[in-house]
């Protein structure tokens, strides 16, 4: 299932498209991804998206080596989901376009002490 994101949200507050993202029953029977993860972080790669951004090891998954390999090759920022390394620590991705998004990210993530 995919939702939008994009506003304008004339139904709000009584309907948010991202309350139904947070809501485990929803979670639970719709099962709401990126169609495709491989896209998703090749997007960021060429530029038609800002960021990707994942929870998860992803050490051995195949869904997201080659979009990591493009997006590292065209020059985005690449890091655990606490901007650790890839593949190291907690696990996760953030596939930034640049350092200013991948900065901003890691604000509203939040990282725990001593990973950064």
């Amino acid at each position: 299932m995919d939702v939008n994101l994009d506003p304008p949200f004339p139904n709000a507050p009584a309907f948010r498209a991202v309350d139904l993202l947070a809501d485990a029953r929803f979670a639970a029977r719709f099962r709401p991804r990126v169609v495709s993860t491989t896209l998703a972080v090749a997007w960021v790669a060429a530029g038609r998206r800002a960021a990707y951004v994942t929870d998860g090891h992803l050490r051995d998954s195949v869904h997201f080596a080659a979009g990591i390999a493009l997006c590292q090759a065209a020059g985005c920022v690449v890091t655990g989901i606490h901007g650790q390394p890839p593949h190291t620590g907690p696990g996760g991705l953030i596939a930034a376009a640049d350092p200013d998004v991948h900065s901003a990210l890691l604000d509203h993530i939040g990282t725990p002490r001593g990973i950064r």
